[in-house]
Formats: structure tokens, C-alpha cells, sequence
């Protein structure tokens, strides 16, 4: 069995968001785990969909594109942790400041080949 991943990281957004979207792909094929970020309604899916992008093809890479195709592959793990917080500030009510939190996150992806798969 073998296994590539690839990390996306100080992606913008927050954990929360991109951890549900992770969640709807976790354990999937990759062509079906694909084709579900492809046609979802959100924008966050786009850091999940490029780490997802990058574990595949360094998978196909490691093995030789003759050897391993996505249809071989599934995801055996994707997790999203929540990375550093930027900080800015705007002009709020009686001369006082308001904080604004730019979040960002960090997106894990681990994809491995089918059981029956031979390399």
C-alpha cells in the first residue's frame, strides 16, 4: 500500500468552514472525492480541492504515471488545523477600535492506493 500527501498551508479562511468541507470527502475515491469539491456552491472548497489536486498527482508521480492512476487512490486522511490569526483594526463607535481576525488554516491530505492494487 502506498501513500503520498501534500499540505496546504496559511490558506485563508477558517478552520471550521474548510474542516466541513473536508469532512465530505474524507474516506471517498479520488475521482468521486474530486468531482464533489468541483461542483460545490462554496468558495472555500478551493484550498481543499488544490491540496487534494497536489497529494494526487504527487502520488501518480512517485509510482510513474504508467504504474498508478486517480481511479487507484482514496483518501485515507484529510484533517484542517487552524493556523495564525492576522489581526487588523477599524474605527468603531465613541473614538474606540474594533478588531478584525483574518484566520487562516492549514489543510492536510493523505491519499493511498485501493487494497487490491498492485505497483
Amino acid at each position: 500500500m502506498m501513500e503520498a500527501s501534500a499540505v496546504s498551508r496559511y490558506q485563508r479562511g477558517s478552520a471550521r468552514k474548510l474542516g466541513i468541507i473536508a469532512d465530505l470527502v474524507r474516506g471517498k475515491e479520488v475521482p468521486e472525492a474530486l468531482r464533489t469539491l468541483t461542483f460545490l456552491p462554496k468558495p472555500s472548497k478551493r484550498p481543499v480541492l488544490k491540496a487534494l489536486r497536489s497529494a494526487v498527482a504527487n502520488a501518480v508521480n512517485r509510482a510513474g504515471k504508467a504504474k498508478l492512476h486517480e481511479q487507484d487512490l482514496f483518501v485515507a486522511e484529510i484533517r484542517v488545523n487552524q493556523g495564525p490569526t492576522m489581526k487588523r483594526w477599524r474605527p468603531g463607535p465613541r473614538g474606540m477600535a474594533g478588531v478584525i481576525r483574518k484566520r487562516t488554516c492549514h489543510v492536510h491530505v493523505k491519499v493511498a492506493t485501493k487494497k487490491g492494487v498492485e505497483l
